[in-house]
């Protein structure tokens, strides 16, 4: 499984799972499966033009004019619907850059142009190495526009919730943690459980790092008391407000 750290810009907001071949497959499988729909109606439209014109190439350029939407599908989908198309809106699953931020329509317009080589030209042979051999699953235009394709589905788990036994007398050390909401708390957990389970330290520091900037902290505690301890201090001040 491939993951992401990814910042939002509320707070913080870790640990995307990066989607695998299978779904992006799958979610250009449905985006072409409307393409041969709505080729079927342009299909038809130019059948009934061809009876109302006696012009061939009247009804050539009022075909090509209908066939521009599909040109320029992914293109504006992504633009719409923050770098989402219909396939991927029923695979939950978008595109972002790579250090987690929203793409631009810069970056779509890279992907689309690219998508000549990833997908057409080469009949998707091109993307789908390119995805197969990256760690971070990119085809090539992903690698040009600096971006990758992670997964939104709800992750959540009873083991993942934020709420903890906390003592009456506890004492909070970092006040402004307040400044995070639920789903930033529940995120950095997540992360950190994962990070003290697999003894991946260099993660748990790099954790550590991003909710020291968004806290705005400074603290001499290990990376994994500082965690431990923000988590409680979110957990004290949240179940006694």
């Amino acid at each position: 499984m491939a993951n992401l750290e990814i910042n939002t810009t509320q707070n913080v907001n870790l640990d995307y799972k990066i989607v695998s071949v299978g779904e992006r497959i799958l979610a250009f499988l449905i985006d072409l499966f409307l393409f041969f729909v709505y080729f079927y109606i342009v299909e038809l439209a130019t059948e009934a033009m061809n009876m109302a014109f006696s012009d061939n190439w009247t009804v050539f350029g009022l075909q090509q004019l209908l066939l521009l939407p599909v040109m320029f599908y992914s293109l504006y989908m992504h633009i719409l619907f923050n770098g989402r198309t219909v396939g991927k809106m029923a695979m939950k699953t978008r595109v972002v850059k790579v250090d987690g931020s929203p793409a631009r329509w810069s970056d779509y317009m890279v992907l689309w142009m690219l998508r000549l080589v990833d997908i057409w030209i080469f009949l998707g042979s091109i993307g789908l190495l390119s995805i197969i051999f990256s760690d971070k699953r990119q085809r090539v235009g992903d690698h040009a526009a600096g971006t990758v394709v992670i997964s939104t589905k709800s992750k959540v788990k009873i083991s993942h919730t934020i709420l903890e036994e906390i003592a009456e007398d506890y004492q909070p050390k970092f006040l402004n943690v307040t400044k995070l909401s639920d789903k930033d708390a529940r995120l950095i957990k997540e992360t950190y459980l994962i990070a003290i389970k697999s003894n991946d330290f260099k993660t748990l520091n790099a954790l550590r790092k991003k909710v020291e900037s968004v806290l705005e902290t400074s603290s001499d505690l290990y990376d994994k008391q500082y965690i431990d301890t923000v988590l409680r201090d979110y957990n004290h001040f949240t179940q006694n407000m």
